[in-house]
């Protein structure tokens, strides 16, 4: 049975720090894409970051460019986000994703090629 569990939300003053884990358990990490999104109230999911099965690329929508990093640890089976600078809009639940990955080459912004999802990690940022 596979499980995403998230773990680092909460409640924050704009400029501030926070870093999301997500540890994963019942599939091969190293053979999964990993990606965050997130969920505001009675907004759409949207991207936020993702990383390739290898670490060797990662991706990131403009809203967080520059202020997010995802990385990832194979031996832990968790991947991270470190998010600096956080402004009220980042206000959302985050969710860590999963997709099998056999090349590089995966489409890392869409929600549809993630086969697992967390339960998601609120984070919430005040002005």
């Amino acid at each position: 049975q596979v499980q995403l569990v998230e773990s680092g939300g909460g409640l924050v003053q704009a400029g501030g720090s926070l870093r999301l884990s997500c540890a994963a358990s019942g599939l091969t990490f190293g053979n999964y894409a990993m990606g965050w999104f997130r969920q505001a109230p009675g907004k759409e999911r949207e991207f936020v970051a993702a990383i390739s099965r290898t670490g060797s690329n990662s991706y990131y929508s403009d809203s967080v460019k520059g202020r997010f990093t995802i990385s990832r640890d194979d031996a832990k089976s968790t991947v991270y986000l470190q998010m600096n600078s956080l402004r009220p809009e980042d206000t959302a639940a985050y969710f860590c994703a999963a997709g099998r990955s056999i090349y590089e080459s995966f489409p890392y912004a869409s929600g549809g090629s993630y086969s697992y999802w967390g339960q998601g990690a609120q984070v919430t940022v005040s002005s």
